[in-house]
């Protein structure tokens, strides 16, 4: 009987991890460059009373046997890199990734992060960074004097002094992919670092080796459908409630147990 309040619990536990990925998919609903995420669970260990294929007498093998599961916990919590929609803001600095890759920045302690959300910024020496003052790589820097900028699909950087003046290069943006995106760790400010499970950063330029196009004055929304999410919030909080009454109905048996005479 005691196994059910335990079993029961990890359910409960299982369903609040749930709701918290669920609540922070919500809460990131008008991010920029944010990609929702999955809890995914697995069941524990069984307790075997009977093996499966037991012999149960002469030429006689139980078919099923007798297994008692101990409850679920997390096994992942996965992210969903699919693509967001298209948030026109006519920002010449505002630039997303139609398709595969990530941006790149250096942090300020050195190390190179990646991140979907191209809402960039000029800093006072005029070099590109994102909103927190990361610097994109390669290193790009705006003169002060040109009169428009222009980001081609390939990612090439170019100025434009006057109506009737050439433009001219100034850099080049590069992407990067990973094998598997999915191991990337979240670090928080729309920001991803690289570890053993996502394979090391394959540098292309945009459009080459699978990677997507740039696209100018525009940025890429969440990838979070608030009607899934809410109907995900739901049945995680119908599941956590179930789990409840189970624990409530475990005690009400043991209860009878004890008030035997």
């Amino acid at each position: 009987m005691l196994k059910s309040l335990n079993t029961a619990a990890t359910g409960m536990a299982a369903q609040q991890t749930n709701m918290d990925v669920i609540a922070n998919n919500i809460a990131n609903v008008s991010t920029s460059g944010f990609k929702k995420s999955r809890a995914e669970f697995e069941d524990l260990m069984y307790q075997t009373q009977k093996e499966p294929g037991a012999a149960t007498g002469m030429n006689a093998y139980s078919p099923n046997g007798v297994q008692t599961g101990l409850g679920v916990r997390t096994a992942a919590i996965q992210k969903d890199f699919t693509g967001g929609s298209a948030q026109v803001t006519k920002n010449p600095l505002d630039l997303q990734i139609e398709g595969s890759g990530f941006f790149q920045v250096l942090t300020p302690d050195g190390e190179t992060a990646y991140t979907r959300d191209g809402s960039f910024k000029k800093d006072p020496g005029g070099r590109i960074v994102d909103k927190n003052g990361n610097v994109l790589q390669p290193e790009i820097t705006v003169p002060a004097d040109v009169a428009g900028l222009e980001v081609a699909p390939t990612g090439e950087v170019r100025t434009i002094a006057g109506v009737n003046s050439v433009p001219q290069t100034i850099g080049q943006i590069d992407v990067v992919n990973f094998v598997n995106p999915a191991g990337l760790k979240a670090v928080g400010k729309n920001l991803f670092t690289q570890t053993p499970a996502s394979g090391q950063a394959i540098q292309a330029r945009p459009g080459l080796n699978g990677t997507g196009y740039l696209a100018q004055g525009q940025l890429e929304a969440s990838n979070v459908n608030i009607v899934d999410e809410m109907v995900n919030m739901i049945t995680a909080q119908r599941a956590y409630e179930t789990n409840s009454k189970v624990i409530q109905a475990s005690d009400q048996m043991l209860q009878s147990i004890n008030n035997l005479r």
